[in-house]
């Protein structure tokens, strides 16, 4: 959340293992609910939710992974088109145990925990 949930049914379609944070009965939970299942699931986050960098890194967390849309507003359209541009160019490993903040023009890896 706040990123539609026609994000994860593409997201499926296209072979990942998604689900949107509505589907699992959390769209009121707390952010860090919302972790902690990530977390427990062994998923990776996809928002636009300024709120989830800063929790990990109160937490000193590793997992889960986080994908962090900036800049603005994107159409459902760009998100897709620039979240399977990303995932071509990266593998599991580039992702796994980071937070990766994406805008128009660049993407930013940080590796968990953040100091």
């Amino acid at each position: 959340m706040p990123l539609s949930p026609s994000l994860a049914a593409w997201l499926s379609q296209q072979g990942h293992d998604a689900v949107h944070a509505t589907d699992l009965g959390l769209h009121t939970a707390a952010d860090t609910d919302i972790i902690m299942r990530a977390r427990r699931e062994g998923r990776i986050i996809i928002t636009a939710d300024l709120d989830y960098p800063r929790l990990l890194a109160l937490a000193r967390a590793t997992e889960p992974s986080l994908i962090l849309f900036r800049g603005g507003d994107w159409s459902e359209r760009e998100v897709r088109d620039r979240l399977a541009a990303i995932l071509r160019g990266l593998s599991a490993a580039d992702i796994s145990q980071s937070i990766l903040t994406i805008d128009r023009k660049r993407v930013r890896r940080r590796r968990l925990p953040i100091d």
